[in-house]
């Protein structure tokens, strides 16, 4: 059976899924796609050719797992991320594509400055914090999550990748960072889980049934509990003229802004990401 065929039999499987949430033009098809090439163990593959029949078979099994709402990343054991391998595992926030914009605005500010320090919280895998310290060599960057798990899986990330410049620590927001940092810090960037408490329930079910709840939502009645946190303690550990940066949903930039005024934020500036437009990043000056 060739490539065309299979991947034809794939999307209808996928398609017929209540599982997953098809918010994607092709979604169905570039995930069949992209599992089709891991069950090949090749990059790019011709769909004219023929499929082996094992890998025939390893590819139906991704199917199959996709069909239950399985993240892609979660079936291949990685997901990629401004050109890294992130190791992907169940109970980890898997690293979003949508993050990368975040991560672009950090590593912009920090490549015009000398020995910058970059923190990241509730870092998750570490997605953010890895790609600073891969694509700005000179920057220190730190990252902290309250879930040990998601720690371990970031530091393994960190040694896998060869950046000895990202640290990750356990702990509850800047609660676990050195105090030495405190003052000195550049950039400071939240993906935060913004999603209201009420609001859980309107999830799909590929996110509420495979990303951990804390990852998703603070329990707050706006979502944005853990928001204020950040902006509140944020100055303390930034320098002057340090910045915050804030991915959230497109519906939630005003008020994110607004919390980071009140906290002493100034130059506010939310930017849509713009390859999937489902994030935004807010962004302030400390003053």
């Amino acid at each position: 059976m060739d490539g065309h065929a299979l991947l034809d039999r794939a999307v209808e499987r996928l398609e017929a899924s209540d599982a997953i949430d098809h918010w994607q033009k092709d979604r169905d098809l570039i995930d069949a796609e992209d599992l089709l090439a891991h069950a090949l163990g090749v990059d790019v593959f011709d769909p004219d050719d023929e499929v082996p029949p094992a890998a025939r078979r390893r590819f139906e099994r991704f199917v199959e797992r996709r069909a239950t709402g399985e993240p892609v990343p979660l079936i291949k054991g990685y997901a990629e991320f401004r050109g890294m391998e992130l190791i992907a595992k169940a109970g980890v926030f898997v690293p979003r594509a949508s993050s990368e914009f975040l991560a672009e605005q950090a590593i912009r500010r920090l490549r015009r400055r000398s020995a910058p320090v970059h923190v990241d919280v509730a870092t998750g895998a570490g997605a953010v914090a890895l790609a600073v310290a891969h694509e700005v060599p000179h920057a220190q960057a730190y990252g902290s999550d309250i879930a040990r798990d998601a720690v371990t899986v970031a530091r393994a990330n960190a040694r896998r990748l060869g950046l000895a410049n990202a640290s990750f620590m356990v702990g509850d927001l800047f609660g676990a960072f050195p105090k030495r940092l405190r003052g000195v810090v550049d950039v400071v960037t939240l993906h935060p889980p913004y999603v209201a408490r009420d609001e859980m329930r309107e999830l799909p079910e590929e996110i509420v049934a495979w990303e951990p709840a804390h990852t998703l939502t603070d329990r707050s009645v706006d979502g944005l509990g853990l928001i204020g946190r950040t902006a509140d303690e944020a100055g303390s550990w930034l320098r002057s003229g340090g910045w915050l940066a804030i991915e959230v949903s497109p519906d939630r930039a005003r008020a994110v802004s607004s919390v980071m005024r009140a906290a002493g934020f100034v130059d506010l500036k939310s930017t849509v990401e713009r390859e999937f437009r489902v994030s935004r990043v807010v962004v302030g000056r400390w003053r």
